[in-house]
């Protein structure tokens, strides 16, 4: 019997999540207007967590979790953390649209770290798009970096945390349901994030110490999690409907989004110097993708006939 091609809800699903991924970086925006980075940061892993029980409880999954995926688990949060952390500072001073675009050389760094990690092997285009993409990076962070000086570059920081974050999924992504990955890294965050907020408590230390939310802060930081629940969930399923070389092209999307909510609620608008650097991550990255689809293409052959071989 035919298996039901299920390709057309991945890419509905991941173009939800692009449309919902930015509600996620603006809740957090708009929450550091009165709410220092560290809660912020915190808020989402609790959120977060809490709206993933229910969704464990309904699918009937295990919480059980042996030592070493309980490891995992937290470093996989810490470095959720720290990107987190690192993308809100960034974007409490500069766009949301730069910020992304920055971070979108994430897919090329994971590139690098996999070929010294996994021994993955990278071709001299790959490494030729990855420094091309590298340097349209520059070209977003560089009026950044002048109006707003070295914080412009925690997005970058970002990309390299996040980098590390989606290496360690890999690394255990086959030995835990993907709804259970997300709640037990959601409850490690707020085991983590939860003692440095008591610490950092009237110490004044202006991106730690935490204040009592007033007014919309308390939406802005529930927002937080929310979308960023509801984020996670989309790509999640999207890459098990439909194949990543796929949906990954449509992530781009996301900068799209940005620009528009960026115009509409703060009126910013990218440099002309800017607009050119978005568009070379883009391109850079559509042709990653497609070196990616050949490159799955050839190993499919030669399996194929090594399959034939007498």
């Amino acid at each position: 019997m035919t298996q039901p091609d299920r390709t057309l809800p991945g890419v509905i699903l991941m173009l939800i999540f692009c449309l919902f991924g930015p509600l996620l970086d603006f809740a957090s925006k708009l929450a550091t207007e009165t709410i220092p980075v560290g809660q912020i940061t915190a808020a989402r892993f609790v959120v977060q967590g809490a709206l993933m029980v229910p969704v464990a409880l309904i699918m009937g999954l295990s919480w059980r979790v042996d030592a070493k995926m309980a490891g995992w688990l937290t470093l996989r949060a810490a470095f959720l953390i720290l990107s987190t952390f690192c993308f809100v500072s960034g974007v409490s001073v500069m766009p949301v649209a730069d910020a992304l675009a920055i971070v979108f050389v994430e897919p090329f760094i994971v590139l690098f770290l996999g070929f010294w990690l996994f021994g993955d092997s990278i071709g001299p285009r790959r490494i030729l798009a990855s420094l091309v993409a590298f340097a349209g990076a520059m070209l977003v962070i560089q009026p950044s970096l002048a109006a707003f000086g070295l914080v412009a570059l925690f997005p970058l920081g970002t990309a390299f945390l996040f980098g590390g974050y989606m290496l360690i999924t890999r690394a255990m992504a086959a030995n835990i349901h993907p709804v259970t990955m997300q709640l037990h890294t959601s409850i490690a965050g707020t085991l983590l994030c939860l003692p440095v907020l008591f610490i950092a408590n009237g110490t004044g230390w202006t991106q730690l110490d935490p204040v009592m939310p007033q007014g919309a802060a308390w939406l802005w930081l529930f927002g937080v999690g929310f979308w960023a629940c509801v984020a996670h969930i989309c790509i999640t399923y999207a890459l098990k409907f439909a194949p990543a070389a796929t949906v990954a092209p449509l992530q781009y999307f996301e900068i799209v989004v940005a620009v528009i909510l960026g115009y509409l609620i703060y009126g910013d608008w990218p440099t002309p110097l800017t607009w050119v650097g978005i568009v070379i991550i883009i391109v850079a990255g559509l042709y990653l993708v497609h070196r990616e689809q050949v490159a799955a293409k050839g190993r499919r052959s030669a399996q194929l006939l090594m399959d034939e071989a007498p």
